[in-house]
């Protein structure tokens, strides 16, 4: 075949290839997934409340209604007196706490969850099965290791938060979570939970 039968070969070739529909590229599994709906709206929270303001209100309304719910379930099966008392001093709490909460995220058009993370609804529902001095202990360990995670996360706002109000927020709730610690731990060495007092 001469040279220019080649050429003639190759250019009907790459004509109908030319002329084929473009195929979008493969997206690189490496670059981020489009915005959605829901992004563009914790963007919008984000630049409204600051980002780490933001995520310590969407986690902290996520903790005060875990609480309020493990209060309810404590008020009806817990065996100890004292540990009721607790439990309706919480569920009262925590209850004010999560309207300044959702009065503060709406000043700043910040939408809350109103239900607990997975975990804490798992916690509850392990809770619901024991009855008698076995709930007193567990439920009593249970508020022992939420407030101290509860007063780090409040600290940590409370110290570096990115929104003066939030931080307002964290410093004002404070004193009330270390006293339900102090509690909880008085309450741990009565129903016998020691390696909860610490």
């Amino acid at each position: 075949m001469s040279i220019a039968h080649t050429l003639i070969a190759v250019a009907l070739v790459a004509a109908p290839l030319s002329q084929a529909p473009t195929v979008p590229p493969s997206p690189d599994p490496h670059s981020p997934a489009p915005a959605s709906k829901a992004d563009h709206a914790v963007k919008h929270a984000q630049d409204n409340a600051g980002g780490s303001s933001q995520a310590f209100m969407m986690h902290a309304a996520q903790g005060g209604v875990a609480e309020v719910a493990l209060a309810r379930l404590a008020k009806d099966k817990a065996s100890n007196a004292d540990v009721k008392a607790f439990a309706e001093r919480l569920e009262r709490d925590h209850s004010k706490a999560n309207d300044d909460l959702k009065s503060l995220a709406s000043s700043k058009h910040v939408t809350l969850p109103d239900a607990p993370t997975k975990y804490a609804t798992n916690a509850k529902d392990k809770l619901s099965k024991l009855s008698g001095a076995a709930f007193d202990k567990a439920y009593v360990a249970a508020m022992v290791e939420d407030h101290q995670k509860d007063i780090r996360a409040f600290e940590h706002e409370a110290s570096a938060g990115s929104d003066a109000d939030v931080k307002a927020f964290a410093s004002k709730t404070l004193p009330t979570l270390k006293e339900h610690l102090q509690q909880a731990q008085q309450l741990a060495r009565t129903v016998g939970v020691a390696r909860a007092t610490s």
